[in-house]
């Protein structure tokens, strides 16, 4: 835990701020939870100092979406197709989650992000079995340390009530989770609805939950073109009709949403959330819409979706999405009329932090290091041997980079991990109760 005024002094700072830009041998001055100054030479002879030497100074990482109660049986999905995926976790096996397996795998999947360099989670949480699972996910996220965003979505159970052309409106508990957990837009943990949409429920469905949302003061985040069979449901045109579309809405994948679609998500400011990973190798997903989103200039952030199939690092998606980008655009298989716009590390990078909180309405907070922001933060080594020597740093962090290169992560002011460890975790009881969890879920 650091003091109320801790000095980062030394460190190659990557600020994402177009002003400060990067700052090599930098300092930052942090009070309570929010960095107050970033520059050179630094006075501030009664804070505590941080020597960040030889480290890469980076905003801390934003998964704008991930289904973190499934960390607990990862790589389950792997080798599957997206439909047997959906038959796998939400027929299979939600229905046995208690909300004690539900903190178990939001725990192991938060301390994970953390320790990857993640310091803001959008939990997109669709195992509401009961108010106590709901309960129980607030709760790991809050004793991980990490930011969070609870995304509260469905049950597991009457599992077809509620995705298929449902007529049952969003649970109430939302409201009770508003006024009694997470009230605070300013708090470490906040709220929005993860919604099901035209895709899984009636458009009288879709605009009362997304009106709730709106009654409450909260974002919606939804699923959209996820495939050619939900993408030809044309769910965003559906919402447009409605008039329902607005800029706090994010929508996650729109792999398979039309040109048409896309183009109204840009007009209305609706923001995106795409997994570049798990949309190019988990077949039925469709076509990562990278180069399509980047061409209307829709804020996109990046996510690692699920640990059932996926890692739980962002660096695997940076280069996930270098890759497939360019693939797309250098082999012509853009499907941008125009010339596709270029990506470059740097753009992926801000994919990673500023993107990634803009697209959760967290941009004024989080995913940049300058003054006002929060004191969210990561050390890279920049001495390790896969990394050094350091030509470039962000391209260095997109390349090549892994969790293990990460030395330190700060949330809030408050270091989470130092010298490559997490701090203040029993990491022997939280591996038994995630073996305890896979093992019974898991169960035949």
């Amino acid at each position: 835990m650091v003091n109320s005024r801790t000095l980062i002094r030394g460190g190659h700072i990557v600020t994402g701020d177009s002003v400060l830009g990067e700052l090599p041998g930098g300092d930052m001055l942090i009070e309570d939870d929010s960095i107050v100054e970033v520059g050179r030479d630094i006075s501030a002879p009664e804070a505590d100092i941080v020597d960040a030497t030889g480290m890469i100074v980076i905003p801390g990482f934003v998964d704008s979406h991930k289904h973190t109660w499934q960390s607990a049986i990862r790589h389950r999905c792997t080798n599957i197709d997206l439909n047997t995926y959906f038959g796998e976790m939400f027929g299979a096996r939600g229905s046995r989650y208690t909300p004690d397996d539900v903190y178990t795998g939001n725990l192991l999947g938060a301390l994970s992000a953390i320790d990857a360099g993640t310091t803001t989670l959008m939990d997109w949480s669709h195992i509401q079995n009961s108010p106590a699972h709901s309960d129980r996910a607030i709760d790991a996220l809050e004793d991980s340390g990490i930011r969070a965003v609870f995304g509260h979505g469905w049950p597991c159970v009457d599992l077809f009530d509620w995705i298929a052309d449902s007529s049952r409106d969003h649970s109430n508990d939302l409201r009770r989770i508003r006024e009694q957990r997470l009230s605070d837009d300013a708090g470490r943990v906040t709220l929005q609805l993860a919604g099901r949409g035209p895709e899984l429920s009636t458009r009288d469905v879709s605009r009362h939950d997304i009106e709730m949302a709106r009654d409450l003061g909260i974002r919606t985040s939804i699923h959209m073109g996820c495939g050619r069979e939900r993408g030809a449901l044309a769910a965003i045109a559906a919402l447009n009709e409605l008039g329902l579309l607005g800029s706090d809405l994010n929508f996650v994948h729109c792999s398979e949403s039309s040109d048409v679609e896309l183009d109204l998500m840009a007009e209305y400011g609706v923001t995106a959330s795409i997994a570049p990973q798990h949309e190019f190798a988990v077949g039925g997903i469709g076509y990562s819409p990278i180069d399509r989103l980047l061409h209307r200039g829709i804020v996109t952030g990046l996510s690692t979706d699920t640990e059932a199939s996926g890692a739980a690092d962002l660096f695997v998606q940076m280069r996930a999405t270098l890759a497939a980008h360019r693939s797309i655009v250098n082999e012509g298989r853009s499907r941008v009329q125009a010339a596709p716009s270029e990506l470059t590390s740097a753009d992926v990078f801000r994919l990673a932090t500023a993107g990634g909180a803009d697209s959760l309405g967290l941009g004024d907070r989080v995913g940049t290091l300058a003054p006002g922001y929060q004191a969210d933060i990561v050390f890279i080594r920049a001495t390790d041997v896969n990394l050094f020597p350091v030509t470039d740093p962000t391209a260095a962090i997109v390349a090549a980079a892994h969790p293990g290169n990460v030395d330190t992560v700060i949330v809030g002011g408050r270091i989470l991990k130092r010298d490559g460890r997490l701090l203040g975790v029993d990491l022997d009881a939280i591996r038994a109760a995630a073996q305890e969890s896979h093992d019974r879920l898991l169960a035949p």
